[in-house]
């Protein structure tokens, strides 16, 4: 059973080595639903999806976010533009594109869609191709992150199980002990699928270490992280790679390779509450920095801290903006 916490942001102990943030900004979202980001060879973005099905980069403060890309062919802005991806039927006609990553070799976009799974756009954006189907329990169950090898371009993928097809309710996930997640692997070369790893206990997040010796995955009811050997002496091999106070969400490798991973510290009673923070993780999991967004975000769950050129991107389907802290290395720390 996963704890419940009845702590507060206070109750965190100190961490060396934080950052201090010179100023926090907002980047306005044409729709709410921003789940995570992407950034393309040339640092345009970030590129982000939306609850209605729309896939959208932003071209600099002038121009804002604009329309990149689509993954539902029955898709018409009439009927889509502005839904807030509450209403499944919708969904599945709108589309609802969540975890993607650009392959800077090719330049083509991966993501994954809850209702389509697998696809892939080319650079110049438009209607997204269909890689490995969604909704098919021999494939998928409910796809939610993913994450490219920068050498051989396969793709890993967290699939989280079936988890809601029994309950949408979060209490009752956070309680469930629901082990159904997976991790899967699919190679561009062949267009085969494999499953690497399962049981897991609601696998929504995932990152492939710089040098692609292992793959990470969250595990977001057992507040923690579990590494998955690709190469070396533990090659096809699972451990816990971090306990984590909290549920986490997406891991992105940073261009050091360490790992930036998003904590939602969650209280359930009298009613669900939620703090998030960020962990900066060393590739031999060692907690580096710990970063509070209590003062902008209050009790907003936060899906991804995506670092990039220096600053941090914070996601959230919850909100209508990207979240952008801008800074440098200091002495202090931020709790």
């Amino acid at each position: 059973m996963v704890p419940i916490f009845l702590v507060f942001f206070f109750c965190f102990p100190f961490n060396a080595g934080a950052r201090c943030f010179r100023s926090f900004k907002t980047l306005q979202l044409p729709a709410v639903g921003s789940e995570s980001y992407a950034f393309d060879s040339h640092n345009v973005g970030p590129y982000t999806g939306l609850n209605d099905g729309r896939i959208v980069k932003y071209q600099g403060p002038e121009t804002g976010f604009v329309e990149f890309a689509t993954t539902s062919a029955n898709r018409s802005k009439e009927f889509c533009d502005g839904t807030d991806g509450t209403d499944p039927i919708v969904t599945l006609i709108c589309g609802r594109a969540i975890g993607m990553e650009f392959n800077h070799k090719t330049g083509e976009l991966y993501l994954v869609d809850a209702n389509y799974g697998l696809m892939v756009v080319g650079s110049r954006g438009g209607l997204a191709t269909q890689l490995a189907g969604g909704g098919d329990a021999e494939r998928f169950d409910q796809v939610d992150s993913l994450a490219i090898d920068p050498t051989t371009g396969a793709v890993y993928i967290g699939d989280i199980g079936t988890i809601f097809q029994k309950t949408k309710n979060m209490t009752e996930i956070l309680l469930s002990g629901d082990t159904s997640g997976r991790l899967l692997k699919y190679d561009p070369k062949t267009k085969g699928l494999t499953v690497l790893l399962r049981g897991l206990a609601m696998a929504n997040g995932v990152a492939v270490s710089e040098d692609g010796s292992f793959v990470l995955v969250s595990e977001y009811i057992t507040c923690r992280i579990t590494r998955y050997w690709l190469k070396g002496p533990k090659a096809n091999t699972s451990e816990i790679f971090v306990e984590l106070p909290g549920n986490p969400d997406n891991i992105q490798r940073t261009e050091s390779g360490d790992f930036w991973v998003v904590v939602n510290i969650q209280k359930l009673y009298p009613k669900l509450t939620c703090f998030a923070f960020g962990q900066r993780i060393s590739a031999n999991g060692r907690i580096l920095e710990t970063l509070n967004f209590f003062a902008e975000y209050n009790t907003t769950y936060i899906t991804e801290v995506h670092e990039h050129l220096g600053s941090l991107y914070l996601a959230s389907v919850d909100t209508n903006f990207v979240g952008v802290y801008r800074g440098s290395r200091c002495s202090g720390n931020l709790f």
